[in-house]
């Protein structure tokens, strides 16, 4: 019979061995902010099917292709998508540098900072503002002024720059994926070179690898006879709804095998990337978490919103095609990171 002394020191060892096996667990979790639930269990078991040689499912690392929307899928997008917030803070610097632009709408509304009158702006008069923001100012000068504002602007609900508003969880996976040889991409319907400016620092995807909505470009010599390229006022890509595929034909040149999406704008990304050959996923964010981040749909009775709408016709949809709906409340223990 043990001692009492020899019989607390095997309670000890055991307890220390338990905490071994534990830490040991999760650190080699790979998507540690992710609930141990049948959706990260989806994820991982497509990946292990996917990149073993030994398995028939396995697929050679060069069509390793995986897509993912921006807003509303890698980061917040309520109460409006950043790149339209971007807009509206440079309606200010527009103006002052043409004055007569000051009784004009939409630049008249928006200077007046009622939030619900632009929140009712027409999209055609949204149209003039996008314009007038995002073009007539070469290439280089853009991406200083947008570096600029990201580095400065932070989002009134949390007090943090946007881009630390980047969800933890689709972080740690879009490493995952990389670590297992895939070759990640944002295909958005925000702009290509606003996106272009941070998404290597933010998501690690570098910006040849972001597929936006893009407008053409005119070549021409600056004043010290140096080459530069011009932002012009006409749309090449509207990288939204069938302009997803559409655009990922023709920057990426292969059919993805995994798509991330949050919206009805990323049903056609989703239903190409599974209508290909071999192992398919395809998956959608449902914000669900109306404590930790916002919640909206209106599918399976949550709030509408014009923001990333999510209908139930694409949740059912999602739901006959055996696509995977990441519950933001269920299947994430952490939404953004601490720090």
């Amino acid at each position: 019979m043990l001692s009492p002394i020899a019989l607390f020191k095997q309670i000890a060892v055991g307890f220390v061995l338990l905490f071994a096996v534990a830490t040991a667990q999760a650190q080699n979790d790979p998507l540690p902010s992710w609930n141990d639930t049948v959706t990260k269990q989806a994820i991982v078991e497509f990946v292990q099917a996917t990149t073993d040689s030994a398995k028939p499912t396995f697929v050679p690392s060069e069509e390793r292709i995986a897509t993912f929307d921006q807003d509303g899928t890698l980061w917040v997008e309520h109460p409006m998508y950043s790149q339209v917030i971007y807009c509206l803070d440079r309606v200010p610097a527009l103006v002052a540098e043409k004055p007569e632009l000051k009784d004009v709408e939409p630049f008249k509304t928006v200077l007046s900072g009622d939030r619900e009158a632009i929140a009712k702006l027409p999209m055609a008069e949204l149209e003039k503002l996008l314009a007038a923001t995002l073009t007539g100012m070469t290439v280089d000068a853009f991406n200083a002024e947008v570096a600029k504002w990201i580095a400065s602007a932070k989002d009134p609900r949390w007090k943090r720059p946007y881009t630390a508003l980047a969800y933890q969880p689709m972080k740690e996976l879009l490493g995952y994926l990389r670590n297992n040889g895939f070759k990640t991409y944002i295909v958005t319907g925000g702009g290509q070179d606003f996106v272009r400016v941070y998404s290597e620092s933010t998501y690690g995807i570098p910006p040849e690898q972001v597929v936006g909505t893009a407008g053409s470009t005119t070549y021409s010599y600056g004043k010290d006879g140096k080459p530069l390229l011009t932002k012009d006022p006409k749309l090449l890509l509207n990288d939204n709804n069938a302009g997803k595929p559409e655009g990922i034909h023709l920057m990426i040149g292969r059919r993805p095998i995994m798509a991330f999406g949050n919206s009805t704008g990323d049903r056609q990304m989703l239903e190409y990337t599974e209508a290909g050959d071999g192992p398919r996923f395809a998956a959608l964010v449902l914000h669900d978490d109306g404590e930790r981040e916002y919640a909206y749909g209106p599918a399976k009775g949550l709030p509408d919103t014009r923001v990333g709408t999510f209908p139930q016709e694409l949740y059912d949809e999602a739901m006959n095609n055996g696509w995977i709906v990441i519950s933001m409340k269920n299947d994430w223990g952490e939404i953004l990171s601490e720090q």
